[in-house]
């Protein structure tokens, strides 16, 4: 037995380590605009040069017509598009939103901007959505991804761990999510001042990204025992935070991967976060979706595995007592 379990720890560590260094390194190393949704305003006469200078970059941008600069300002604060180019009087102007990513707003200026400045005109750059001062990069918010997993993690294994069944574990991860939701926001916006939105949406996402996590991981360890734990963790860490696109855009990552990130529940919480905190909402119903999907059905294979216990236990001493009788 402590052979195969040695042999085991010899195969099983590398092949983590393989699996980690897949999962976080491959999609960084390919970072790269794909299909990004990018704006071009005003008549076509005069956006023709600019656009086809965009789809030089062959299969980067997804490009989307606006009539003038109003049009273009107002899909960028509903995230319909992450930047814009604009043709004025005075010559081009480039639109973009720091607080969608900055990531990708350095990107636009390069894409735009070398290729104006080598034919001898300025692209002036605004800022229609800037991030925070107190986070300019946008490294404290992309940061929160991991540490919101993790205390999801902890809780549903905790209350796995602990024993706690049925309404009593439901219970138990909803209030424990709902403090997780609390702290968040008093550290990011109250302390840190990192997020700028409305105090209860912050809390709330982050009460609701960890009750996924949490959930998800009691329910699938209700069902089929501590196996779900490490099953939950591996997708959520291995998975879910790489491709949650949370430090560029999930269009930067490779196909499918930007995708597969945002019906796991860091990449959800991520994109859900930026809504809530620099758009006024926008675009918020798709990972409220798939957050509420992950809790639900976690919370409900909790419910679910307490029943099918109880029946087991139910039924196995009436068995043993008709065994009885007939001998």
């Amino acid at each position: 037995m402590s052979t195969r379990r040695t042999i085991a720890v010899i195969v099983l560590v590398p092949l983590l380590a393989a699996l980690a260094l897949w999962a976080f390194a491959w999609p960084a190393a390919r970072t790269a605009p794909r299909d990004l949704p990018l704006g071009v305003a005003g008549p076509a006469a005069a956006t023709a040069q600019m656009e086809k200078q965009l789809r030089q970059h062959e299969g980067a941008f997804e490009i989307h017509h606006y009539a003038d600069e109003a049009a273009a300002r107002t899909a960028i604060e509903d995230r319909t598009v992450y930047g814009a180019v604009v043709a004025t009087a005075q010559g081009p102007e480039l639109l973009t939103a720091s607080a969608a990513s900055p990531v990708v707003a350095q990107l636009l200026q390069q894409a735009v901007g070398r290729p104006a400045a080598a034919s001898g005109t300025e692209v002036r750059t605004v800022d229609v959505v800037p991030a925070p001062a107190s986070d300019p990069r946008g490294a404290a918010l992309s940061s929160s991804v991991l540490p919101l997993a993790l205390a999801g993690i902890i809780a549903g294994a905790m209350v796995t761990l602990h024993g706690l069944r049925g309404f009593r574990a439901v219970t138990a991860l909803v209030l424990s999510a709902a403090m997780v939701g609390a702290v968040g926001a008093a550290l990011a916006h109250s302390w840190l001042g990192v997020l700028t939105g409305n105090w209860w949406a912050e809390a709330g996402t982050f009460a609701l990204s960890s009750l996924a996590v949490s959930a998800a991981v009691a329910g699938l360890a209700a069902l089929v025992g501590y196996a779900g734990i490490g099953a939950v963790a591996l997708v959520v860490m291995f998975l879910g935070n790489p491709f949650s696109g949370a430090a560029s855009a999930p269009q930067l990552l490779p196909d499918p991967v930007g995708t597969i990130g945002q019906w796991l529940p860091p990449g959800a919480s991520a994109t859900l976060l930026r809504s809530v905190s620099f758009f006024d909402g926008a675009t918020a119903t798709g990972p409220v979706l798939t957050l509420t999907w992950w809790a639900a059905l976690g919370l409900g294979a909790v419910i679910l595995g307490n029943a099918l216990k109880a029946r087991t236990k139910g039924t196995t001493p009436a068995t043993e007592r008709e065994l009885t009788s007939v001998g």
